[in-house]
C-alpha cells in the first residue's frame, strides 16, 4: 500500500486535477519495450518490404563508381559530380526505410499515455547530480526490475536468434556461393526476417512491460484523503471564503435594492413581518416588477425608506406573504396575482388622484383580494 509523508496510506484514485497536473509535468505512463519493439517490427518490415529494391540501388551504386573511365579519374569536377549523383541516388534508396522507421519513432512514444509535449520536463533538475541520489536511484526496487528486464531481453533475444541462426543456416551458408546482386539481396532478406522474429520475442517483455508502466503511474498519482479534501477545497473553494463571498453578495444585493425603493409605487406589508415593493411602468407595459422584500428587519427597513420617500403602505398580509414567496427580485410578478395586484394599483391611483384635489378618498380596500390558492401562503 502506497504511504504519503504524513504516513497516510494513498488509497484514494487521482483525481481529473492531479491527472490533469502530473500530464502537464510530463507524469505519464511510457514504455520503452513498446518503442523498441514497434520500431524494430517497422524496420524488419521495410526492409522486406524495401530490400529489394535497396539491394538493386546498392549494387549499380558499386558498378556505377567501380567502373570510372580514366578521363573521369582525371577530372576532378566529374568526380565531386559524381559524389553528388551517389549520395542523391543513396538517399533515394533508403528514404522509404527512414520515413517508416520515423513514423515508427513518433508513433511508439505516443501509442501510450498519447502526444504530449512537456516544456517543464526540459527544465534542468540539479537534484539529479546528487551522487547519493543517484546511488539510491541504483539499489531501487525499480533499478532491480530495469536488471531484471535488460537479462529478460538478453536471454529472448538469445534465443531467439539460436532459433532463428539455426534454421537459417543452410541459407547462410548459400550466400557464400550466389552471385553478389543476388547474394545481397538475399542477406538483406535474411536480417529482416531475423529481426522481424527478434522483435516478435520482445512482444513477452512489452506485453509485461506496459501493463507495469501503468500500474506504477496510476500508483504514483494515487491521493490520500486529506489531499482529496484539499484539493476539493482548493478548487471549489474553501467554505469560510465561500461564505464570506456569499455574504458580500447579499450585502450589495441589499444595497441595490435599498436604492431602488424609493421608485416604488406601492409598499405592501404584512403589516410587521414581510414588506414588498412594486413599480408598475405602463409605457413599458407588462406586469408590475418586485423592487424589493425582505422579513422582520428588512422589512422595517423597507418601510422606513418608503416612509421617508412618501410612498404609500398597504397593509395585506395575505398578498404581501404571496408576492415574497413566488417572486424574485427585479422579475415580473406571476400571472396568478395579476388581480390582486391591479385592484392594489388602482387603489393607489385614486388615493394619489386624492391627494391632489382630484377627486374623491376611495373607501378602504377590500382585505379579501383575489389570490389563488397554490399562491397563498399561511403565517
Amino acid at each position: 500500500m502506497a504511504e504519503s509523508e504524513s504516513g497516510q496510506d494513498k488509497t484514494e484514485d487521482p483525481t481529473d486535477k492531479r491527472k490533469k497536473d502530473a500530464r502537464e509535468k510530463g507524469e505519464i505512463a511510457r514504455s520503452k519495450e513498446l518503442n523498441t519493439v514497434i520500431i524494430m517490427i517497422v524496420g524488419a518490415a521495410g526492409l522486406l518490404a524495401f530490400g529489394g529494391s535497396m539491394a538493386e540501388m546498392m549494387m549499380q551504386l558499386m558498378r556505377d563508381n567501380f567502373t570510372i573511365s580514366r578521363d573521369a579519374l582525371m577530372d576532378e569536377r566529374s568526380m565531386s559530380l559524381m559524389l553528388m549523383v551517389s549520395g542523391k541516388a543513396a538517399l533515394q534508396s533508403v528514404t522509404p526505410l527512414l520515413v517508416a522507421l520515423t513514423l515508427a519513432a513518433l508513433i511508439g512514444p505516443i501509442s501510450l499515455g498519447g502526444w504530449l509535449f512537456a516544456a517543464g520536463s526540459l527544465a534542468p533538475k540539479f537534484s539529479r547530480l546528487n551522487p547519493l541520489a543517484g546511488l539510491k536511484r541504483m539499489v531501487s526496487p525499480k533499478a532491480l526490475i530495469e536488471l531484471l528486464k535488460s537479462l529478460a531481453k538478453f536471454f529472448i533475444v538469445l534465443i531467439v536468434a539460436i532459433m532463428v541462426l539455426s534454421r537459417d543456416k543452410n541459407d547462410l551458408l548459400a550466400i557464400a556461393h550466389e552471385p553478389l546482386e543476388l547474394a545481397v539481396a538475399h542477406s538483406l532478406q535474411l536480417v529482416g526476417w531475423s529481426t522481424l522474429w527478434m522483435a516478435f520475442g520482445l512482444l513477452i517483455i512489452a506485453a509485461v512491460d506496459v501493463p507495469v508502466q501503468l500500474w506504477e503511474a496510476h500508483k504514483k498519482l494515487l491521493m490520500t484523503k486529506q489531499e482529496v479534501r484539499d484539493e476539493h477545497k482548493d478548487s471549489e473553494g474553501r467554505p469560510e471564503v465561500k461564505q464570506r463571498i456569499r455574504q458580500l453578495q447579499r450585502e450589495m444585493s441589499q444595497r441595490r435594492m435599498m436604492a431602488a425603493i424609493p421608485e416604488a409605487d406601492v409598499i405592501i406589508t404584512n403589516p410587521t413581518h414581510y414588506a414588498v415593493a412594486l413599480k408598475y411602468d405602463s409605457e413599458k407595459g407588462g406586469a408590475p416588477v418586485l423592487l424589493a422584500k425582505g422579513s422582520d428587519f428588512i422589512a422595517l427597513k423597507i418601510r422606513e425608506i418608503g416612509a421617508q420617500h412618501q410612498i404609500l403602505l398597504l397593509e395585506s398580509p395575505a398578498l404581501a406573504r404571496s408576492i415574497y414567496y413566488s417572486t424574485e427580485l427585479e422579475q415580473e410578478i406571476p400571472a396568478g396575482l395579476y388581480l390582486a395586484v391591479a385592484q392594489v394599483l388602482a387603489y393607489v391611483y385614486q388615493i394619489r388622484q386624492f391627494h391632489a384635489g382630484r377627486g374623491k378618498r376611495p373607501p378602504p380596500l377590500n382585505e379579501d383580494l383575489p389570490i389563488p390558492p397554490d399562491l397563498r401562503r399561511d403565517s
